[in-house]
């Protein structure tokens, strides 16, 4: 049997030894064999930093995210031979379409935030400009840049597919190329996913290396602008967080460990409540989905003490009916755990457990499975434990990572909340309850210990992901235990690989460093009006000032009798006196939004295809009849679309009266038309 080859410096690598075997969680067959063995961990972090690196940080994020959109595609091309591959695993087509459709899905949504939510360039600005000094000339802003170095993710042996690419999709939209690691027993699927993004030819070159076996002396390599990415066991991530270079060169290290996740039944959840049914479900889902070996599951279930037996009764007619087997079988609904090593695992922890509980439903020693040999495949019968004593250490410290979770009951909201705290950080807990005041007590105490809280009921149970799922736009991580990271959240998974630094400069050098106009910097007011301009003809600064156009009592009163707006400000003098703001009767505030689209607007047929909103729009003094308006709008924002015969312009507009006081700011957002191709 071949060993597996890393792809690194360019080219595949092939151990010049025979490896170590990975075999079938099935049918305890040889799948291939494993063996980083003269891989040189420096030159493949050297080749990230000089060749991956500068091609990636060349591209936009937009550009970015099109290659992302394109290779989600491709992969999903070859689903059903990656669904194939992961049945070795153990797993059954529900569990690879987890694994596999999720991280394909993770890709497409880290395209889709990469358009919708980053500018088409390469740098980032963070926050408002912020004053520095009084006469405007001088100024500050944060930006975030990429990190010039390879962010290695270091991955646990559950998710061979979703894992690397959770990873990859922030880092590649960062503009950061990475090195993959993955865990051994199931590296093979992950192999395979590296081969099929390295045949598409689709990202750039360095983007993604790829090392298949031990890490040797890959973390002594690591500089302060490279990081690490890591999932698997607190222990692990304990040893590593403490390595010598990680230290000592501040390598920013991101985990996302084990943890003793719980879901917490509510006190209003009786036996017959869709919510005491959603809790059982859920528990059952989440003890056989890839057969407990998420580190989501649900390990501690939390109950009111008096609904115990009815919750235990209700689990075990469930798990009843859940058939274990060879995933190949359409009848089965849990495969088998990654390997005979892991099973073990799982039955010395289970054996721990046993100290604080007693078994309700399952035997770790025995179990039917359907077309596959229990002996040979890695099979275990679901476990479901029941510990009438809560405040036991056990449950609160060890992990069986498998089919096994543990009923706890509880007399109080106060309780459960600190019996929730006593798994020292999760990665998620949820919440089973129709009552509002209960779910917000238990929320706002627990939160603190956990990195995602789902509060689940009749509700929203249609459209609920699960307490187990982690989604692309919201952060995946936990406090304490569960390593105290954060990994995805959108834009926030992005940030973690960049560097954020304050920029001061005058307004016109800060509006050419970021390529957005800062208040402040230079206009130009331009002929032909901007509106007439192509995307590609527009420039950041671009100025139109209209006006002025002197508003009317007439008009204040017109305006309300159109839009049927008769606020007592615009209508009764004597009441308007009276309003501490305003001394007397007011234009509307959108009446000066409507005035000041009419004094800038082109009205011609021409490259501005749609205004499509306002952003940011704050009134800060009132217009009063007889005020004359100016409206000042520049060009603040020049995104084009790719691939899109148009791209966005923000135009920051500022509307005054004549003694210069700003009543309306905001920002204006249109759809402009490119130039006509051959023009």
């Amino acid at each position: 049997m071949a060993p597996l080859h890393s792809r690194v410096s360019g080219s595949w690598h092939v151990p010049p030894d025979e490896g170590a075997p990975l075999k079938d969680a099935v049918t305890g067959e040889e799948v291939a064999r494993i063996s980083s063995t003269g891989v040189d961990m420096a030159a493949a972090l050297d080749y990230g930093r000089r060749v991956g690196g500068p091609a990636l940080r060349e591209l936009t994020f937009h550009q970015r995210a099109v290659l992302l959109k394109s290779l989600a595609l491709h992969l999903r091309e070859h689903r059903d031979e990656l669904y194939a591959l992961s049945a070795r695993t153990g797993a059954t087509l529900s569990d690879s379409r987890f694994d596999v459709d999720g991280g394909i899905g993770v890709l497409l949504s880290y395209s889709s935030k990469g358009k919708r939510e980053l500018p088409n360039d390469t740098v980032l600005v963070d926050g408002a400009v912020e004053p520095l000094g009084k006469g405007g000339t001088f100024v500050g802003q944060h930006i975030h840049t990429p990190l010039p170095g390879v962010a290695v993710q270091i991955n646990a042996f559950n998710f061979p597919m979703w894992g690397p690419l959770e990873k990859l999709a922030p880092a590649f939209i960062a503009g950061m190329p990475s090195l993959i690691k993955p865990a051994s027993q199931t590296a093979y699927l992950t192999a395979r996913l590296v081969e099929l993004i390295i045949e598409s030819g689709l990202l750039p070159e360095g983007s993604v290396q790829f090392v298949c076996g031990g890490v040797g002396d890959l973390l002594d390599h690591l500089t302060e602008q490279d990081l690490v990415a890591f999932t698997g066991s607190a222990t692990t991530a304990q040893r590593l967080r403490v390595h010598p270079t990680v230290i000592g060169r501040s390598v920013r290290f991101n985990a996302e460990a084990d943890s003793l996740n719980c879901s917490i039944l509510g006190p209003d959840a009786r036996p017959g409540t869709p919510e005491f049914d959603l809790f059982a479900k859920q528990l059952v889902t989440e003890m056989t989905v890839k057969a407990g070996q998420k580190c989501t599951a649900i390990r501690r279930a939390f109950v009111p003490a008096d609904l115990i037996d009815d919750v235990a009764q209700a689990v075990s007619d469930r798990l009843a009916r859940i058939t274990i087997g060879n995933p190949a079988n359409p009848e089965v609904r849990m495969g088998a755990l990654a390997g005979l090593e892991q099973r073990e695992e799982v039955r010395r922890n289970l054996m721990k457990l046993l100290g604080a509980g007693r078994i309700v439903f399952g035997d770790p020693e025995k179990v039917t499975v359907v077309d596959a040999d229990p002996e040979l495949g890695a099979f275990l019968s679901p476990i479901l434990l029941r510990a009438d004593d809560a405040e036991r250490a056990e449950p609160h410290e060890v992990e069986a990572f498998g089919p096994v979770s543990t009923l706890l009951p509880y007399e109080s909201t106060d309780q459960v909340v600190a019996l929730a705290a006593r798994g020292q950080g999760s990665l998620v807990g949820s919440v089973v309850t129709a009552d509002p005041g209960f779910a917000r007590r238990v929320v706002l105490g627990a939160a603190p210990w956990h990195g995602r809280l789902l509060v689940l009921n009749a509700e929203d149970a249609k459209e609920s992901t699960g307490h187990g799922s982690p989604l692309p736009n919201l952060v995946h991580g936990g406090p304490g235990r569960a390593g105290g990271g954060e990994e995805m959240g959108g834009v926030r998974g992005v940030l973690h690989h960049m560097q954020r630094t304050a920029v001061q400069a005058s307004p016109s050098m800060l509006s050419a460093l970021t390529g957005q106009w800062v208040p402040g910097g230079a206009r130009t007011v331009t002929t032909p009006h901007p509106f007439r301009k192509h995307l590609e003809e527009l420039e950041v600064g671009d100025t139109v000032v209209a006006g002025p156009r002197t508003v009317t009592l007439e008009d204040v009163e017109h305006f309300a009798d159109f839009t049927g707006d008769t606020f007592y400000a615009h209508m009764d003098e004597e009441a308007a006196r009276a309003n501490p703001f305003f001394g007397g009767r007011v234009a509307h505030g959108y009446l000066v939004l409507s005035f000041a689209a009419g004094l800038f607007v082109s009205p011609e047929p021409g490259p501005v295809l749609a205004n499509y909103g306002l952003e940011n729009l704050r009134f800060l003094a009132p217009t009063f009849p007889g005020d004359e308006l100016t409206v000042t709008l520049t060009a603040k924002q020049i995104t084009p679309r790719e691939g899109a015969a148009y791209g966005e312009v923000r135009w920051d507009t500022e509307v005054t009266k004549q003694d210069g006081a700003v009543v309306a700011k905001y920002d204006v957002l249109t759809l402009v038309a490119k130039r006509p191709s051959g023009e």
